[in-house]
């Protein structure tokens, strides 16, 4: 009887949360080597369906890094990246596209449908405009082809807010269409916060394979569990956040800038970790303020 009590509290410890989050817009980023898991792919769109359940209205966007690069390999095709982003020759954006529809996304809607949630694909190519982007080298102007990767130019949230008014889920590949219906490889962090700027999401939770923002890379338990947008800004400055991180986190700036209420940043790998993070007052990870 004791640990039957014990879960009704539970309940009720979480239910001030489900209380302030309710219609809330949550973003949900789902990527990194947590994908590799079909046990934990599995358990975090179980964990997405319940936040839809209780009244939150969560939208994933998904990557598939590994899973393009093992498709490249397969085929013979030269995986490279500049400064974090993957380098999209004409053969490449076809893989990409074929591996984010047909293997990733489907895994992904399936899994949520396997526990009763309504999830639905709703493509990039569909919601995202893009243009041609260059990269640059810190402290040089000089741009940097990178193929065919775009910068989102524009949202169009229609199609998402009808969705998640039917409480369907949306799961999106982060695709892009130019003016000449040329399609470009959307960094999926970028196309994230693009999407919660957009929506001006309550949330944007980023689930991957790092716990967080850490003073230290080397060391899991440096993590920095509450940030402000400005010293973010001075830790890329200082070098403490480089690589792969600094479009991420450029890119959850802007959101806090243009209205996305928090970003939080935390680890895929841990069972309910978006639970933990979303209901509990000490959570896990890093949130990111104004």
């Amino acid at each position: 009887m004791e640990k039957i009590i014990d879960k009704a509290k539970t309940l009720i410890e979480v239910l001030p949360y489900i209380q302030l989050f309710r219609d809330a817009i949550v973003v949900v980023k789902f990527g990194g080597s947590a994908m590799e898991d079909p046990k934990l792919t599995a358990g975090i769109m179980r964990d997405v369906v319940m936040l839809e359940a209780i009244g939150l209205r969560p939208v994933v966007v998904h990557g598939g890094g590994k899973a393009i690069s093992a498709e490249l390999a397969r085929q013979n095709i030269e995986t490279k990246f500049i400064n974090g982003l993957r380098y999209t020759c004409d053969n490449t954006i076809k893989v990409v596209d074929d591996v984010l529809h047909n293997q990733v996304n489907r895994y992904l809607v399936e899994s949520g449908r396997n526990v009763g949630g309504k999830t639905d694909t709703l493509s990039g190519k569909d919601i995202l405009k893009a243009e041609r982007m260059f990269s640059t080298n810190p402290g040089s102007d000089d741009k940097l082809d990178i193929g065919f990767v775009g910068e989102v130019t524009e949202v169009a949230c229609q199609k998402i807010i009808e969705m998640v008014e039917q409480n369907i889920i949306p799961v999106i590949p982060p695709l892009g269409v130019g003016k000449d219906g040329q399609v470009f490889n959307i960094n999926a962090d970028i196309a994230a916060c693009k999407i919660a700027e957009a929506l001006k999401a309550r949330k944007l939770v980023f689930l991957s394979d790092v716990p967080g923002i850490m003073r230290d890379a080397k060391d899991e338990n440096s993590v920095i569990p509450s940030i402000k947008a400005a010293e973010a800004e001075d830790l890329m400055k200082t070098g403490i956040i480089s690589g792969g991180m600094i479009p991420k986190i450029q890119s959850c700036i802007h959101a806090l800038q243009s209205g996305t209420n928090k970003v939080h940043m935390i680890d895929g790998r841990i069972d309910h970790s978006l639970l933990l993070e979303l209901f509990t007052d000490e959570g896990i990870g890093t949130e990111i303020v104004r």
